[in-house]
């Protein structure tokens, strides 16, 4: 150990650099998974929080199933009667639209019928329960945007008109803030056509995106009716794929994460490489006075450790640090889970780098290094 120090001391500048590599990594890795989390909190947050285990589509949607889904009352009623178990219908799309301030904002409208489980609880003024048919309960995120409690929001080419009676808090669906509206009026907006004349709100179709079941009934009972229904049933995480842009973002933060740890390890190896073949005249010496392999290994490791450890250790603070700067400013989460779990496994793979680098430190020959220079 002592030697270990001494020798970190003495070569501060090349350890130095290395660990300036190592908090770099580390800083790096932690911010992609900070912006992995954020990304796809800010693609499936409502999603998240729908108090549903799972939710029915209509069979033809293979995918982006909330865009291209369409069920009916007639389906509903035959799955909530055969299902055994709470349902709701939920509807899905995203619009713009202006307030009577100006203010110009696109929103995710989730239609719910005001008095189900799926509809939400509000953090201040009042619930769709309670309000008239054209209400609105917007995400805490569209106050950020400059819409407030009171506010008349006109959805843009419809001229439907929504009053805002209530906010709750802050979810989004497909980076887009989530505002829920009652089912009917979803319907208006889903289906309405431009320019129509008022009299064809009437024609208006009864349908929604998809079925939430509030508990999950077994396997069978799913497989039996979807095949006697025509409908595909999915739990709630599956359903995340079908948020626009949820699956491709997961695989290319994901993609860049896992290339960072692969070359954590090899930049770390290549380095104690390196360090080991210039120090085999020192390794042999100790190796002829006496000095074990065991002790030479654990000399080895324990600046590999120190090194890589401490450079994780500042490369998490670097990444937290990054993540205050942004704030809310970019969709960017990381809790302290997530950043305590990252960076242990770039100290993991970091140190299996150097794994590289003990059997040239336990087969140092004192015989063959002393005469090597005769």
């Amino acid at each position: 150990m002592f030697l270990a120090l001494l020798e970190l001391r003495a070569a501060r500048g090349r350890f130095l650099l290395m660990g300036s590599v190592v908090v770099l990594v580390a800083a790096l890795v932690g911010i992609v998974s900070g912006f992995t989390t954020g990304l796809g909190d800010d693609t499936i947050s409502a999603l998240r929080r729908l108090p549903a285990a799972q939710l029915v589509f209509s069979s033809d949607a293979r995918s982006d199933q909330f865009a291209r889904s369409l069920l009916d009352e007639k389906t509903a009623a035959a799955w909530r009667a055969d299902a055994g178990t709470g349902t709701a219908p939920l509807g899905v799309s995203i619009t713009r639209g202006t307030t009577d301030r100006g203010a110009e904002v696109d929103l995710a409208a989730f239609g719910v019928e005001p008095g189900s489980f799926l509809a939400p609880s509000v953090t201040e003024g009042h619930g769709l329960a309670d309000a008239p048919q054209d209400s609105i309960v917007m995400s805490a995120k569209l106050a950020d945007e400059g819409v407030r409690v009171g506010d008349t929001l006109v959805i843009d080419r419809l001229g439907i008109e929504l009053r805002v009676v209530g906010l709750t808090e802050r979810s989004s669906y497909g980076h887009v803030p989530v505002a829920y509206v009652p089912l009917k009026t979803w319907q208006r907006i889903r289906f309405s056509t431009p320019g129509a004349p008022a009299a064809a709100a009437a024609a208006i179709p009864d349908q929604f995106s998809a079925l939430a079941l509030r508990t999950a009934p077994t396997d069978t009972t799913v497989t039996t009716l979807d095949k006697r229904h025509s409908t595909t049933t999915l739990t709630k995480e599956k359903a995340y794929e079908a948020a626009p842009g949820y699956t491709g973002e997961r695989v290319t933060m994901t993609s860049i994460q896992v290339f960072l740890y692969l070359i954590a390890p090899l930049v770390v190896g290549a380095f104690f490489a390196v360090w080991t073949v210039q120090r085999q005249p020192e390794l042999a010496l100790l190796r002829a006075m006496g000095a074990s392999r065991r002790r030479l290994l654990a000399h080895t490791v324990i600046q590999a450790a120190l090194v890589v450890v401490l450079g994780t250790v500042a490369g998490a603070v670097l990444a937290g640090a990054v993540g205050l700067l942004v704030g809310e400013q970019v969709p960017f989460s990381l809790p302290a889970g997530t950043l305590v779990a990252t960076m242990c496994t770039v100290a993991a793979v970091g140190l299996a780098g150097t794994a590289l680098t003990l059997r040239r430190v336990t087969h140092a020959d004192p015989l063959t290094m002393l005469g090597a220079n005769r």
